[in-house]
């Protein structure tokens, strides 16, 4: 019989015994144990295990076995503990850990001292032996929050806190969650559907609908202006854009239209004199409205003026736009509401910072849907974890910012129309995402290294690369990973462009007006304002799971993602700097950053993930496009290719299962667009018909399609009309412009398979090892 739950009068989930689950993770003499394998050993005898009482839950062919909870009691009641709960040695782990108070970053060890502090989830390696991969995740539990980091002798701490003095206990019941499985992908997605249902206090990705930004190319007002933005400047921005031919979709007023003032000056006076990025932080704000700069536009084509019709202005004169979206902290502003303030909600400041007022946000976005707004930014969300001391804690206190932000969200708009920004701890993930549904998974985009190392344009380019992709493996399954803006003339912009171009999120830039890559941003932006945006969101793959991508010098970060009908691979040398436990902070480690060598194929790719799989069972070959090489390889499934690159360089792979017609003996695979840097995510639909010896695709987008086709098809037909093509050693090309179908020949078997590397032919079946390298 498995544990029951029950709710206890102080709103704590406990588990309470009824007996014992079958699971394979128990505590045996001082050592928990997996399967029958010790993982931790030295466990102290205060810390016990319940089974989970939930069902088991299972993604795709991977085994997941019922979880377990750790519990401790404490001698004394206190608002912070932090227990041993056992010795972690020689097992290899890769972590997520909050290496600033907003930001999270993957770090691997394979010891308990070397942990870091605020650990937000631990998995450790699978053995040859039969260890399996094994979850570590800590949760909440009544008003208080867990974390992991390193203790004494290697021992793993958990570090229990409810951010208040005045809310204490001594004992816990479910603080940690310990889950196995056979697949590190699978294992996380399993754990968080059963604590889905163990808090129920958040929605899983899977049951949400991402808001239609993601899938529209936009420009950010931020690095373009600073505070010194205007409406002005916002028209000739996207102006711009539209007549260089990367017509945005989505415009992001960032930090600069709202009313701010300074405590020490009067209501009446708006502070927007800060013109210098980090000025206005003691700011706060004075009003919902706009401030003047946006309440004096005075329309052209109208009577009206003030933010609605500039709103209205921009949307008609620039049809591409069809979403506008504003900035705004968590708390209104940086420093939050300035006090006695008539119109605001009512507030004081504490130690300095504001204690809450929660009709802030009816009152704010209520005035946003008013004058045309289709979203938000919210920024500053850690914040509340240092205002909690008066207030519940850090828990009870989230959880009132996050039920009226969700409630207002949810009247305003449409429930997902909000970027969580700054928000990247478990407080956020497990209590701020029952609607919200698409947030950022990395630090910012620094285009130089804010403490001055001139090699911080490249290094840091690496970083944050590592942090998203890493960090979408836990906060992928709350939020829709977003990999934040980017300029396009950075001198690692394309860089940048490939990894949004695979990440599966939204594509936004940050340019400043007038200056642009326009060669660039068309890879990656089609007409219309739409991006080729990937059907899941991007992972690394499993070979780098457990590697230091950053600062080993041997690891490249690949990354894997699914387009409809192909996968797609991409590889970068992040290799030069990273996080340094010396100085606690991120710097430079150029010893590091050189050509870095790997190999891929494509079993790199997890094809079964997402709402949309593709199956690649019984595919015996691959075609595989190399977008900055420009080179097709066809490969088996398991062979491998050697791709060696230079620091910040990278290459994208388009995979793509090559499919014999039904009944004949043609082989075809669709590549996609290969102008753009997501080629393959030009592809909408595809169909065989065996009988027409025929494919028919369809298309998003326009340019150089191309196909890897065994024979050269008998026609072409765009829409309908015969168009003329290009085929020659099994490339078949065209110029697309929309919905295409191939009528291919009825051919004799093809005993040879041919494909064109290093400018010469060579057969297919001799493959193997294929050195590819740039």
């Amino acid at each position: 019989m498995a544990p029951s739950l029950s709710k206890v009068s102080s709103g704590t989930t406990t588990v309470v015994d009824g007996g014992h689950g079958q699971s394979p993770i128990t505590i045996e003499g001082s050592n928990f144990v997996a399967n029958g394998h010790a993982f931790l050993s030295d466990v102290p005898d205060n810390v016990t295990l319940t089974p989970s009482a939930y069902p088991c839950f299972s993604t795709g062919e991977s085994v997941s076995a019922v979880g377990a909870f750790v519990r401790f009691d404490a001698l004394e009641s206190s608002c912070r503990h932090v227990v041993p709960i056992g010795k972690l040695k020689n097992i290899r782990f890769m972590s997520i850990f909050r290496f600033k108070v907003w930001w999270t970053t993957h770090w691997v060890g394979s010891n308990g001292g070397d942990l870091e502090h605020e650990t937000q989830i631990v998995i450790l390696e699978k053995s040859d032996a039969g260890r399996p991969y094994v979850l570590l995740l800590p949760l909440l539990e009544g008003p208080f929050r867990a974390s992991l980091q390193p203790g004494r002798d290697d021992n793993v701490e958990l570090c229990v806190e409810s951010g208040s003095t005045k809310v204490t206990a001594s004992s816990f019941r479910s603080v940690l969650y310990v889950h196995v499985g056979d697949d590190p992908f699978s294992l996380v997605k399993d754990a968080m559907k059963v604590i889905r249902t163990h808090l129920g206090t958040f929605r899983l990705l899977d049951e949400k609908t991402p808001p239609g930004i993601v899938d529209k190319f936009g420009w950010c007002t931020w690095d373009a202006f600073n505070l010194t933005m205007n409406p002005q400047g916002v028209m000739e921005g996207v102006k711009g854009l539209v007549e260089g031919g990367c017509p945005p979709g989505l415009v992001l007023i960032d930090d600069g239209w709202q009313s701010i003032g300074h405590d020490e000056d009067p209501i009446t006076k708006e502070g927007m004199n800060c013109t210098v990025a980090g000025e206005q932080m003691p700011c706060r704000l004075l009003k919902f409205q706009e401030n003047y700069k946006f309440r004096e536009y005075l329309s052209p084509s109208s009577s009206y003026k003030g933010m609605g019709a500039f709103i209205k202005d921009l949307k008609d004169q620039y049809k591409t736009v069809d979403y506008v979206c504003v900035w705004h902290a968590l708390c209104g502003y940086w420093g939050g509401l300035r006090p006695n303030v008539p119109g605001l909600p009512e507030n004081k400041i504490i130690k300095p910072e504001l204690s809450p007022g929660f009709q802030m946000y009816e009152g704010l976005h209520s005035y946003l849907e008013k004058v045309g707004i289709d979203g938000v930014k919210v920024d500053v969300i850690h914040l509340l974890e240092m205002l909690s001391e008066n207030y519940g804690g850090r828990v009870d206190l989230a959880k009132a910012y996050y039920k009226a932000l969700t409630a207002s969200v949810r009247k305003h708009f449409n429930g997902n129309g909000v970027i969580a920004s700054m928000e990247n701890s478990n407080d956020f993930m497990f209590l701020g995402t029952e609607a919200i549904c698409l947030g950022r998974v990395g630090d910012d985009f620094w285009c130089t290294d804010p403490s001055g190392d001139p090699n911080g344009a490249f290094w840091l380019q690496g970083c944050h690369m590592v942090d998203c992709a890493y960090s979408s493996l836990w906060m992928g399954n709350f939020i829709h990973p977003d990999w934040d803006m980017f300029q396009s003339t950075h001198p690692c912009a394309a860089f940048h462009a490939a990894s949004r171009a695979i990440s599966g999120g939204p594509i936004y830039v940050s340019d400043s007006v007038g200056k642009h890559n326009f060669g660039l941003l068309k890879r990656l932006v089609l007409p219309d304002g739409s991006i080729l945006r990937c059907e899941y969101y991007a992972l690394p793959t499993r070979d780098c799971l457990f590697e230091d991508p950053l600062h080993d010098g041997k690891t490249m970060l690949k990354i894997w993602n699914l387009n409809k009908y192909t996968g797609v691979i991409g590889v970068f040398n992040c290799q030069g700097g990273g996080w340094c436990r010396q100085s606690r902070r991120n710097k430079c480690a150029s010893e590091y950053s050189h050509r870095v060598t790997t190999k891929t194929n494509p079993k790199d790719i997890e094809w079964k993930s997402g709402k949309n799989p593709i199956s690649v069972d019984g595919v015996q070959v691959f075609a595989l496009y190399f977008s900055e090489a420009k080179k097709l390889v066809l490969s088996k499934p398991t062979d491998n290719i050697e791709i060696a690159l230079d620091p910040f360089n990278f290459e994208l792979i388009i995979v793509s299962p090559v499919t014999v017609l039904p009944g004949k003996s043609i082989q075809f695979a669709p590549i996609g667009l290969v102008n753009m840097l997501n080629c393959g995510g030009a592809i909408q639909s595809l169909a065989y018909d065996g009988s027409q010896s025929s494919v028919r695709i369809g298309v998003q987008g326009a340019g150089e399609m191309r196909m890897f086709a065994s024979e050269k098809p008998k026609a072409c037909k765009v829409d309908g009309n015969d168009v003329g093509f290009v085929y020659e050693d099994t490339w078949l090309l065209f110029m697309c412009p929309g919905l295409v179908g191939l009528d291919c020949p009825q051919l004799t078997t093809c005993l040879v398979w041919w494909f064109r590397g290093n400018g010469y032919l060579k057969p297919f079946l001799s493959l193997s090892n294929y050195s590819f390298k740039d």
